[in-house]
């Protein structure tokens, strides 16, 4: 026979575990929402490549790279992230953005898309982000990203190079992390535009003048 405290008792044990889920829940839905950060498209005049289109890839990189945490290597190569921010964006995705409006912040070329676009272009610019963290312990922001061009027209690659910059980080926290990386970038992409403005690139036939050349004279 069970009395009504035995039954309160029997219903208690049942709910235990269901009460410590909650509680567990609600402990972590209660901490504050990390700060989101940006990334820059620096603006310039570098003049060059006037009138080739030139289409941006995403760039390629390793799962650690491939989120939106920020970053930080130590000297044995040991991966950790920064709590309390996070980019704005999946991190290759963002750079990709940020380097197109650096092209049409600073270039001469006739336009700048993503393949996604459908654009007919001249070349094509592959890229790979090689590192783009806070190296410890010297705390340095460290941005590197291979680059080849490749003509849209056959798949041959016309030219290729890395690209790297460091900037003092003044703390290894999320926001002195993310404006020291955002600095180190900039000077990447500037340098990057900089680098295919000045390059020799195949440039697409035209059509209609492909067309008019073949056609014997009148």
């Amino acid at each position: 026979m069970f009395t009504p405290s035995t039954d309160r008792a029997c219903l208690l044990r049942h709910l235990a575990p269901v009460l410590v889920l909650a509680a567990l829940t609600g402990a972590c839905s209660s901490g504050p929402a990390p700060a989101t950060f940006d990334l820059s498209a620096p603006t310039s005049r570098i003049r060059g490549a006037a009138g080739v289109q030139v289409l941006v890839n995403e760039p390629a990189a390793l799962q650690a790279l491939s989120t939106q945490q920020i970053l930080v290597k130590d000297a044995s190569g040991s991966v950790s992230f920064i709590g309390g921010g996070q980019w704005a964006d999946n991190l290759p995705r963002l750079i990709q953005t940020r380097l197109i409006n650096t092209f049409e912040n600073a270039s001469q070329l006739r336009g700048v898309s993503r393949p996604s676009s459908g654009a007919v272009a001249d070349v094509q610019l592959i890229s790979e982000l090689r590192r783009f963290e806070i190296a410890t312990p010297d705390n340095q922001a460290v941005a590197e990203i291979s680059v080849k061009i490749v003509s849209d027209q056959n798949g041959r690659i016309v030219n290729g190079r890395i690209f790297r910059a460091s900037v003092p980080a003044s703390a290894v926290d999320a926001p002195n992390a993310a404006r020291a990386l955002d600095e180190a970038l900039s000077v990447v992409m500037l340098e990057i535009v900089r680098w295919v403005s000045g390059s020799p690139l195949p440039r697409r036939e035209d059509p209609s003048t492909a067309m008019g050349e073949s056609q014997p004279p009148a």
